[in-house]
């Protein structure tokens, strides 16, 4: 996929990739909706994005690793800090958003309309 020179480049932005949920891929395999990073002048990388709704399945899964929990074990206020961060990273503006979220939190899509809504109203 590159040369020795660009692994340093390669390496450090994997995890950003990944986090995402997005692929890394030779330059000259990307597509027209792939991003073509390029390193010291010369095309290096391309990175595939993931569709929106992959992408709230890979924050979610992310932030059960970061609490070391599943987020339906979250207490009530946990999980309103959940709904917070989501709101803010547009979790809820992809298509089944609140049923997704509602789901790993363990509650009704209800109650994160109330989570949402109390937000608000703060």
């Amino acid at each position: 996929m590159s040369g020795a020179g660009d692994e340093p480049f390669i390496t450090a932005v994997k995890p950003l990739v990944d986090a995402m949920g997005g692929g890394l891929l030779p330059p000259d395999e990307a597509g027209p909706d792939d991003v073509v990073l390029s390193w010291q002048g010369a095309e290096v990388v391309a990175v595939r994005l993931p569709q929106l709704a992959d992408s709230l399945d890979h924050i979610l899964a992310a932030m059960e690793r970061k609490r070391g929990k599943p987020l339906a074990d979250l207490d009530r206020k946990a999980k309103q800090e959940v709904v917070r961060v989501l709101e803010a990273r547009g979790a809820f503006s992809v298509r089944h958003g609140v049923e997704t979220v509602a789901s790993a939190l363990g509650v009704s899509r209800f109650t994160v309309y109330n989570y949402l809504n109390r937000e608000k109203g703060s």
